[in-house]
């Protein structure tokens, strides 16, 4: 990932924090004049700085980035397979695996028992939903997120029955192909789009990471781990019990 040196300034906690997962290399004027990185090895702490393939690696862009209606002329036709558009890159999503689903089903139990007399309501994958950063409000990137909290469905259900709004909460469950780009790319996205917290299960490591967003910023985050219980930051009372997440 590479950053301008105002960028850096302006949000360091926030660079900090993706150099445990990814090198930050930072430029001024166009050229690389440091990087932060990690101390402890990645892979140590159960994190891998890996990114998910972009479709145009099969379905060759010439070398550019995809635009937003060649991302639907491919979208379009293809049956069952789901795609996710971030920053003009297209994913194609593996079929999740065994702990990937045991630990969606019992965080949506979980969520949707909180849920029950509330305004919010808990959606699960396969469910697009449609972001733009505010200082690009004209490109759209379109994500399927394991789970989510939407609280104003009703403001915003278009006539074609797809919500248009922008998620509370949502929950990404790491997959081998998909935890650089859950960990990076996608915590960046839904913070700069107005996400109010996210929350990233990990597998690999046996934890739960909350993230609180404000003003475009990581204002808090907390990682919980077995034995633990995940708490909301913006919701009272929605905790999730670590240990029934993971088999």
């Amino acid at each position: 990932m590479e950053v301008s040196s105002t960028e850096v300034q302006n949000n360091f906690g926030k660079y900090l924090l993706l150099a445990a997962q990814e090198d930050v290399i930072v430029t001024r004027n166009g050229r690389a004049i440091a990087k932060l990185t990690a101390v402890e090895e990645r892979s140590r702490a159960g994190i891998v700085a890996e990114r998910g393939v972009p479709y145009d690696l099969i379905g060759n862009y010439g070398g550019r980035k995809a635009s937003f209606e060649e991302f639907l002329s491919l979208r379009k036709g293809k049956g069952d397979e789901r795609f996710e558009y971030i920053d003009g890159e297209i994913y194609n999503l593996a079929s999740p695996k065994t702990d990937h689903q045991v630990a969606l089903m019992e965080l949506a139990v979980m969520f949707h028992r909180w849920s029950e007399g509330r305004p919010c309501r808990p959606f699960v994958a396969p469910y697009d939903i449609e972001l733009r950063r505010s200082e690009r409000q004209d490109q759209a990137n379109v994500v399927q997120p394991d789970l989510m909290m939407i609280c104003d469905l009703e403001e915003h259900l278009s006539d074609d029955g797809y919500y248009k709004g922008v998620p509370s909460l949502l929950v990404e469950i790491l997959s081998e192909s998909t935890r650089g780009k859950d960990m990076i790319r996608k915590c960046d996205l839904y913070m700069k789009c107005g996400v109010r917290e996210y929350w990233i299960v990990n597998p690999f490591a046996k934890e739960v990471t909350v993230f609180r967003f404000a003003d475009e910023e990581i204002a808090d985050n907390a990682t919980y781990r077995l034995g633990e219980s995940a708490r909301s930051f913006i919701f009272e009372g929605l905790i999730a019990e670590v240990s029934r997440l993971f088999r």
